[in-house]
């Protein structure tokens, strides 16, 4: 007989969490493997252009952390040549430097304590959504990871190297996870690299599906408590860790990264 039949949904999600627990797993990817290893995802993504867009993630030390090197594309980097820098963008181990934009990330890590890993990339159709001046819409169950989580800058501050910039995009970030910035991009700000790169390619997923609707008719909203609802089920920890080693998975098969690749310790395993 099925036990499980007459339980109520709250109780089934609980049983499901219990489950994911016990068994969805990640490779033990350093930290640098995890910054290089999202450039790839992203780049496969479409996440791309050319130099512009950075991702990072907190080092070990109070107000360090990783980056990529400036001239330098997603799809060239490697945990090899990844720079660790501090707040003032100086280069702390690496050669070369980073991207100037990358203050605002020095804004936002100040002004969050929570964040782990910041990922700014100019993505297609978030770009076509950002150039239109439209927010992004909330109304896909996928998309659902995102309800109330993806602020909106309506006016572009120009190209973000000032303090200025940083003090703009942080602030209409305030406590959420992403923000779409008009005339510009998009900006995530997570409490993991995993978490970060999952709700990156959700925002571009999502802002390909609003366009796409709103060229066929009214986008209808969700139900709120329901948003909310399989916002928290799909933003729970392992599911992003899963995620984002499938997408590392697809990433190595497709470049055919073999075990003496500096993107692959511990990656193939």
């Amino acid at each position: 007989m099925a036990d499980t039949m007459t339980m109520d949904k709250q109780s089934l999600i609980e049983r499901a969490k219990v489950q994911m627990e016990r068994h969805l797993g990640a490779p033990a990817w350093s930290l640098r493997e995890k910054v290089a290893l999202t450039c790839r995802i992203l780049f496969a993504q479409g996440h791309d252009s050319g130099l512009a867009g950075q991702i990072t993630a907190r080092a070990d030390l109070p107000g360090e952390y990783y980056t990529q090197r400036l001239g330098l594309g997603f799809d060239e980097t490697t945990a090899g040549n990844l720079l660790r820098v501090n707040a003032d963008l100086d280069v702390l181990e690496g050669d070369g430097m980073p991207n100037p934009a990358n203050r605002f990330h020095s804004w936002i890590y100040r002004a969050r304590p929570d964040v782990r890993c910041i990922i700014h990339t100019h993505p297609t159709h978030i770009s076509a959504l950002s150039m239109l001046g439209r927010p992004l819409k909330i109304a896909h169950m996928d998309a659902c990871m995102l309800y109330d989580d993806v602020a909106f800058l309506p006016q572009w501050p120009g190209v973000p190297v000032g303090n200025s910039e940083g003090e703009i995009i942080s602030g209409v970030l305030g406590d959420k996870r992403a923000a779409l910035l008009a005339h510009h991009g998009l900006v995530v700000a997570c409490h993991s690299v995993e978490e970060a790169c999952m709700m990156a390619i959700q925002c571009e997923r999502a802002a390909r599906l609003q366009l796409l609707a709103e060229a066929a008719g009214e986008i209808r909203e969700v139900e709120p408590a329901l948003a909310r609802e399989a916002h928290d089920w799909i933003l729970q920890e392992k599911r992003s860790q899963a995620g984002f080693a499938y997408y590392a998975r697809r990433a190595l098969r497709a470049e055919e990264i073999g075990p003496g690749h500096p993107l692959a310790t511990s990656a193939m395993g």
